[in-house]
């Protein structure tokens, strides 16, 4: 079986569990830190809804460089409601998901390499870059807005099982 119909299940899985998340987004509450040394919820609720798009760009390049010629790269902007991370979350879904279908086992055994300032700080084949730095990324920062709606109590939706909020 194909590397791109072994990731498939898995992908939209998580993907479908995200959206679930990014739709109870608190619009009145989006500068809501648990921490300082905490995202905010909407700086969090951003990054969430752009990391999908990491998989378009790695598929799709050898490398990125997050800082070329030491000018960092351009921030996204600031998601303002649920509405835009959703649209923003949906339209990344669907370019990583259309990347990951149209790619062959070999283009998945290439290596990508994160570098900042043209220093590498990874290399890896990009398999491995939609498995750890997307998918377990993406898993990572959805925990961390359930923590968010746990505190705000906000229903934390259902991800591997019943919540305590939907049994």
């Amino acid at each position: 079986m194909a590397i791109s119909e072994l990731l498939k299940p898995e992908l939209e899985q998580e993907l479908a569990k995200t959206r679930k998340t990014l739709e109870r987004l608190p619009e009145d509450k989006l500068t809501f830190k648990p921490h300082d040394k905490s995202f905010e919820l909407g700086a969090l609720a951003t990054h969430l809804a752009t990391i999908p798009l990491w998989g378009k760009m790695t598929m799709g390049s050898s490398e990125l460089d997050l800082a070329p010629e030491g000018k960092p790269l351009e921030q996204p902007k600031r998601i303002t409601s649920a509405a835009d991370a959703l649209a923003r979350f949906d339209q990344h879904a669907a370019d990583i998901t259309a990347a990951v279908a149209s790619a062959t086992d070999e283009d998945f055994q290439t290596e990508w390499a994160l570098k900042m300032n043209g220093n590498v700080m990874f290399k890896m084949s990009r398999y491995t870059v939609i498995r750890s730095m997307i998918l377990n990324h993406l898993i990572h920062h959805r925990a961390q807005l359930g923590v968010y709606y746990r505190l705000l109590d906000i229903p934390v939706p259902a991800v591997y099982g019943p919540s305590a909020d939907e049994q």
